[in-house]
């Protein structure tokens, strides 16, 4: 009896309609150019709902040449085809998908460029210039777009990287497994990469492709998934090597003096820092004290919240692991420090990431809530006395200046959106909560029809289950809010103390107007539009109290830069004293959050 030489690999879902025909097609194929006992065919059975299992089982029954494996869960396409390829018994693998959209006369030259040509890859291609597949628009441009970006972020010689007809050297395989992260469509591109990347030939070769069944472009799969996965391994190969502690501290501390230089964007630095100068030190000090004794009051918040969702954690250590995490959102951009929060305590505390990004959006939308809370209440007041008028025309026209006024438009429009956007989430989030029916699923079935639309789903019913568990927790709420007020009160008040440095006297109008500026600069600094929100935070800032208060332009964009970096000034000392505390890298803080955050839907053009 000859050895199996060639195990042949037919990953199959809910394919009771096809698979018998694709099964008699290969082995027909196979024997045409090998001997009777050198090759078996392999359907790997994917968790099917159909009766393709039952096909399966009785094809294996009727040919020894056939074997049927079969899996409980849906493993995906990815990990159906490892969990088969490591059950196989053949050193050269292969496997192409059962619609045969390839031309089974390229398979003779598959195999033979692993088993005789000495090849440890090799992959048909559809995108080769002397032999490109005609298909419709709807499935080549999308097609075109996805390995032209492959090409280019991930630096792959390829052209074609998901035409679903390849072979593998076992030794070759094995190696290249462990490196693969993606279980789904990406599966393809990212072992090719990889394969390249590790000197691996591989040889690509030109097939006669016809397109079978119908295709769509699928939001959840093929935008949100496979964008995220070309970015996941992006950072892997290109950004994380290069990122070592030198590097993180210069780029750190690059950003920062970046942002104290965006301070001075929207004004006449002198004016300002000879405002600046006047300011009575001692007096600034005591605006630190005040805004570090909010801290605490925010890793007992924290608590509260996870309490709630079912981990019970001290708050000191929370403490320091919010503090982390908005030092990140100071020096690292797009926010990437709310991501390290998760980080943090899972590796600490091993809570799991989907909790860990639960309970940050839970403190988001609570703090949200509360800033529109105090901005609204302020307004109300402001509408009642006819001081709006004012603002309005200060936002209209250039009574503060161009350029801040500029500013000041742009944050109080944001401010706008997120604030209405604080109040729809919290609707949202509690109707949820009371309500039986599952509207994720709903959500997500009518933006994909996606057999991996269901792992998406199961993904966010998790985060939006623990969300909701707080939003039903009456107490839990209750504390929660009551913490935030405090807590972002604290942060109004620390901007009044400069009010006092600079010299004005706290009146109720000053005070009401503070609350209202704080308010909306911090809604405005919300999206990461700029390094830690410098520039959207001055200018609404100084908008708001240049147009309702007798204080000038000047004195206002000095207020609103010194009580901004005392903020600063005090979490980054915070973040760099818990670093060390907790034995965190920021750094790696970073990469390890980045490279755990991505959802991992499937792709097929």
């Amino acid at each position: 009896m000859t050895a199996v030489e060639v195990s042949v690999v037919l990953p199959a879902y809910n394919e009771a309609d096809t698979i018998e025909q694709t099964v008699s097609i290969t082995l027909e194929t196979l024997a045409s150019f090998l001997p009777e006992d050198a090759y078996e065919v392999i359907i790997a059975e994917d968790g099917c709902s159909d009766r393709t299992p039952e096909i399966a089982t009785r094809l294996a029954n009727e040919d020894s040449r056939i074997r049927h494996i079969h899996s409980d869960e849906r493993l995906g396409r990815g990990g159906a085809l490892e969990y088969a390829f490591e059950r196989a018994d053949g050193e050269t693998l292969v496997y192409f998908d059962t619609d045969l959209a390839t031309d089974m006369s390229h398979l003779e030259e598959l195999v033979n460029a692993i088993r005789i040509d000495g090849y440890d890859v090799a992959t048909g291609s559809r995108w080769m210039p002397e032999n490109r597949a005609d298909r419709p628009a709807k499935r080549g441009v999308p097609s075109f777009g996805y390995n032209t970006l492959v090409r280019t972020l991930l630096r792959s010689d390829l052209r074609d990287h998901q035409c679903g007809f390849k072979a593998f050297d076992r030794g070759a395989l094995e190696t290249l497994l462990p490196l693969v992260q993606d279980e789904h469509w990406f599966w393809d591109t990212e072992l090719l990469v990889k394969a390249q990347r590790n000197g691996y030939r591989v040889q690509e070769f030109p097939v006669d492709w016809t397109p079978k069944g119908d295709s769509k472009v699928d939001i959840v799969r093929d935008v949100f998934g496979m964008g995220s996965q070309i970015l996941r391994t992006f950072w892997e190969l290109s950004v994380s090597p290069r990122i070592t502690r030198e590097v993180s501290l210069g780029a750190g501390t690059m950003l920062v003096v970046i942002a104290l230089l965006l301070m001075t964007q929207y004004l006449d630095p002198d004016r300002v820092l000879a405002e600046m100068a006047g300011a009575a030190p001692e007096i600034v000090a005591l605006s630190a004290v005040v805004y570090a004794v909010s801290w605490p009051l925010r890793g007992i918040r924290y608590r509260d919240i996870l309490v709630s969702m079912g981990y019970r954690e001290r708050w000191r250590f929370l403490t320091g692991a919010v503090f982390i995490s908005q030092t990140g959102n100071l020096v690292f951009p797009a926010r990437a420090g709310d991501a390290v929060r998760a980080y943090v305590i899972k590796a600490r505390r091993s809570i799991p990431y989907p909790s860990g990004f639960a309970s940050l959006a839970v403190e988001r939308v609570f703090d949200l809530l509360t800033i529109t809370l105090l901005a609204g209440v302020v307004m109300i007041g402001l509408a009642v006395t006819g001081s709006a008028e004012q603002l309005l025309t200060a936002l209209t026209g250039d009574s503060v200046g161009g350029d801040a006024a500029s500013s000041g438009r742009t944050a109080v429009a944001v401010a706008g959106g997120v604030g209405l956007a604080a109040i729809g989430a919290v609707v949202a989030i509690v109707a949820s909560a009371r309500s039986d029916r599952n509207l994720v699923r709903a959500v997500i079935g009518r933006l994909s029809s996606d057999s991996y639309a269901d792992y998406v789903a199961g993904i966010i019913e998790g985060f939006v289950g623990d969300v909701q568990t707080v939003a039903a927790d009456g107490p839990a709420f209750a504390r929660v809010g009551a913490g935030s007020l405090l807590i972002w009160t604290l942060d109004v008040i620390t901007a009044l103390i400069v009010f006092a440095a600079f010299g004005y006297s706290l009146t109720p109008s000053l005070v009401a107007v503070g609350f209202f500026a704080v308010s909306v600069g911090n809604l405005a600094k919300v999206l990461p539009l700029t390094p830690g929100g410098v520039g959207l935070y001055e200018g609404a800032f100084t908008v708001i109290v240049a147009s309702l208060t007798p204080v000038g332009v000047a004195a206002a964009i000095g207020v609103a830069i010194v009580d901004h970096a005392v903020k600063n000034i005090v979490t980054i000392i915070g973040g760099v004293a818990s670093m060390a505390w907790l034995n965190v890298s920021l750094t790696t803080a970073v990469e390890e959050s980045q490279s755990t955050d991505a959802i991992e839907p499937e792709t097929n053009d």
